[in-house]
């Protein structure tokens, strides 16, 4: 029996939900869904979910009664009760699970809310991204029932008053659903592991008892533990192993940096499959071959709404204003730059996950993400996002044939004025200060703002070339090692003076 149907049971496509009308009436369905379940908490009674209900309007009500949110002022007025173990403050009964996140930037631990909604949220839909497959051209379908690995944090969970804490994918792999558990691997033992290290090694280890056709994770560590593979069993390429690999889930980073290097490693192509799975739910997956973004989970148990980035809703460090404008759905554009706010089935409302992202096709709902709202540069008006510089990164690498699968910008003064330094990480031999025009040129195509200012206060751009496992070093140093851990794209203040600090004592 197949393992995916090219049509569905009606009562299958109910219960996942499957779109049947547009996305604001989708929207606005899940919102009324949040709304009714949350209605006798703390936060719902105080900001009047009964009302938002009974309004005509109900999009636009909840926008008018209930404010935005980050992650410092929810915490401080609400989510620290349910650390304490009080019930019912933002989403009924107790919070058992916590997903601990430090962001890329910052250095002490979040504690993002996890419910069991949320987890059944996200499993629905991590079955329609499955489901999706069956829009993918000329794939191995026989391969999907064979061994998926997935490298994320320990299972092994801190224990609190009363709750447990850990990484998002551990929490995950500690709740994988029984009919899942022949495929996943690197099965429960090993997902117990604490050490990042010695998990790796553990994987290395079992890696020839195993018959892996997905691989899921952050590119630089899938990368780092196939590398391995092939070095310790001298392989040629890890289908040397793994013949039946042909499907590579990745999110979190812009895969094109990592690509050339990552190729090297196999002697057949795979289908690629970009995910956007925060600690704070499955927010988008690719549902099409070579689609250009990801679909939005729209109806589901997530609320979105945007925020336009730019100057009237964010201030120059990043933070949002008080009452910034917001949009919902149906009132996006594509190509323009959006923060996202969230609220979902685990008391997140009106939530500003840090991300930034774009639509590339507005009515399939379809979207990339553009960096994060604290991870820009803009020293004087520049406007230089994180999908700005992966672009002409990538586009001077390809033209350079260099594989760079790290790196970071820093903004600094020059002299009176200012400049961009770039850290780039590649093992090839290359001149330096040619990628770094090329770098400067496509950056000047691609953002106006940053080519005017390049004609006057930004004077300079500069590149250094280094190892990549000191960006892989400094992670550890961190403590932000394997799992879901990325290195900032844009590196500011106290992470930025770490970094100077790390590598004056590497040189």
């Amino acid at each position: 029996m197949a393992l995916i149907e090219l049509t569905l049971p009606k009562t299958i496509a109910r219960a996942l939900n499957l779109p049947t009308s547009t996305p604001r009436r989708q929207q606005l369905k899940v919102l009324k869904k949040l709304l009714k379940k949350a209605r006798f908490t703390e936060f719902g009674q105080k900001y009047r979910f009964d009302e938002i209900l009974l309004s005509k309007h109900l999009g636009k009500r909840f926008q008018q009664l209930v404010p935005t949110y980050n992650y410092n002022s929810i915490y401080k007025e609400w989510w620290h009760l349910t650390l304490e173990g009080k019930p019912d403050i933002c989403w009924p009964g107790k919070i058992k699970y916590y997903a601990l996140s430090s962001g890329t930037s910052e250095s002490a631990s979040k504690y993002i809310p996890i419910t069991e909604d949320l987890l059944k949220g996200n499993r629905v839909v991590m079955i329609k991204q499955l489901l999706s497959l069956r829009h993918y051209a000329d794939i191995p379908y026989s391969n999907i029932g064979k061994g998926w690995l997935m490298l994320g944090g320990s299972t092994e969970l801190q224990r609190g008053q009363g709750y447990y804490a850990g990484d998002l994918s551990g929490i995950t792999a500690k709740k994988v659903p029984f009919w899942f558990t022949p495929f996943y691997k690197p099965g429960k033992k090993i997902a117990k592991m604490t050490d990042w290290n010695d998990k790796l090694e553990e994987i290395v280890e079992q890696a020839p008892n195993w018959d892996i056709s997905f691989v899921v994770g952050v590119p630089a560590w899938i990368q780092m533990c196939m590398e391995k593979i092939v070095e310790k069993y001298k392989l040629n390429t890890i289908h040397d192993m793994w013949p039946h690999l042909s499907f590579f889930v990745h999110g979190g980073v812009s895969f094109e940096p990592y690509k050339k290097g990552f190729e090297k490693l196999l002697a057949k192509p795979l289908t690629y499959i970009e995910t956007y799975l925060a600690s704070e739910g499955f927010i988008a997956y690719q549902d099409r071959q070579k689609a250009r973004g990801m679909k939005l989970s729209i109806n589901d148990h997530i609320f979105f709404e945007f925020v336009p980035f730019d100057d009237e809703n964010f201030d120059g460090e990043g933070n949002m204003i008080a009452n910034p404008h917001t949009l919902m759905i149906h009132e996006v554009e594509e190509g323009r730059d959006y923060a996202l706010l969230i609220s979902t089935s685990a008391g997140a409302w009106r939530y500003l996950i840090g991300d930034t992202i774009r639509f590339t096709d507005a009515e399939r709902c379809e979207i990339i993400i553009t960096g994060r709202t604290k991870h820009f540069l803009s020293l004087v008006g520049e406007h230089l996002s994180v999908d700005n510089m992966s672009k002409a990164l990538q586009l001077s690498a390809e033209e350079m044939n260099l594989s760079i699968p790290e790196f970071t910008v820093a903004g600094v003064p020059h002299g009176s004025f200012f400049a961009h330094h770039w850290y780039v990480a590649s093992d090839d031999v290359f001149d330096k200060k040619e990628l770094c025009r090329r770098i400067d040129e496509h950056l000047k195509l691609l953002n106006d703002d940053y080519a005017v200012e390049r004609k006057s206060a930004l004077k300079e751009v500069t590149l250094e070339v280094l190892p990549e496992q000191f960006f892989m070093d400094f992670m550890a140093s961190k403590g932000k090692v394997g799992g879901q851990h990325k290195f900032p794209r844009v590196l500011k203040g106290g992470m930025l003076q770490d970094w100077v600090s790390f590598l004056r004592h590497r040189s």
